[in-house]
């Protein structure tokens, strides 16, 4: 059944840490301010990295801040009730995070100057990333087989709805300013200079050894050993046997798993829903 979901607007979303209220006031009655910046993604596009790639930004390569606050401290989910909570009584530039789609955020939302960071993520990849991490978790459905979760994915039946709806509503924001458009696949080819798109984006100067700090400690092996940035932190009635967020950080990874059928499946799926962006958009295809 899929009441192992909150229903919210016809988008089902994870049972813990969200209610329909928060929902509700996160969607209209938050007060966005010019100096905010946003991540959003689709849930397994890289968000994470991405926070924690900000925060070193912030802190001009000094790890300290990284490895000394939990990760959901230093970037609050917009759609979580102790992230809403935080952030309406936040002073100065805030940090966000959310993986809402683009029809539950308010006018004010695009009328303000807010930064908005949107990564992308092969969704052949994003599927076999959820189908592992959401089978740890007590916060969603659990498929029993990635062919079943094959199924769910294609039709939209998983956390935060369809990859396609999402990327396609957002991507329409792509020619503005304050919009930056990343794709996980360029973030792991060339970090360096997506990281120096990212400092320019946010009107940040970085010196070259500052810099090459940012890179060394938002690197897969260091996050992966800091236990802010891991959740290891996490508590055991969200995901008894813990959760490994960080498990592989590869692209391409999926073919490890479609059989031909899933991948002839997935190809048709994405030319028919993605149809009319140039194909230079997604870096996987």
């Amino acid at each position: 059944a899929m009441s192992d979901y909150l229903w919210f607007e016809g988008i089902p979303f994870p049972t813990i840490e969200y209610e329909k209220e928060i929902m509700e006031k996160s969607c209209d009655k938050f007060v966005f301010r010019d100096e905010d910046t946003f991540i959003l993604t689709y849930p397994k596009s890289g968000s994470n990295w991405m926070k924690e790639i900000v925060c070193l930004i912030q802190s001009k390569g000094d790890p300290t801040w990284v490895q000394s606050v939990p990760i959901w401290d230093r970037s609050l989910s917009i759609e979580s009730q102790r992230g809403y909570q935080k952030l309406i009584n936040k002073e100065g530039p805030r940090l966000i995070n959310s993986h809402l789609p683009f029809h539950f955020f308010p006018e004010s939302f695009f009328s303000s100057k807010a930064k908005i960071i949107y990564v992308i993520r092969n969704p052949r990849d994003v599927l076999v990333s959820g189908y592992f991490f959401w089978s740890k978790t007590k916060f969603v459905k659990i498929p029993e087989s990635l062919t079943t979760y094959f199924e769910w994915f294609i039709k939209g039946n998983v956390a935060y709805g369809s990859w396609f709806e999402h990327t396609r509503a957002w991507l329409s924001m792509r020619e503005r300013d304050n919009f930056l458009l990343l794709s996980y696949e360029d973030l792991k080819k060339d970090t360096k200079s997506t990281i120096k798109k990212i400092c320019d984006f946010l009107g940040k100067k970085l010196e070259p050894d500052e810099l090459d700090m940012v890179l060394k400690y938002s690197s897969f092996q260091a996050m992966k050993e800091n236990k802010m940035s891991n959740f290891s932190l996490i508590k055991e009635d969200m995901a008894p046997n813990g959760l490994d967020l960080l498990r592989k950080g590869t692209t391409g990874d999926w073919k490890n798993y479609f059989t031909v059928a899933q991948a002839e499946a997935f190809d048709k799926v994405f030319q028919e829903k993605m149809a009319g962006f140039p194909p230079g958009l997604f870096p996987w295809e």
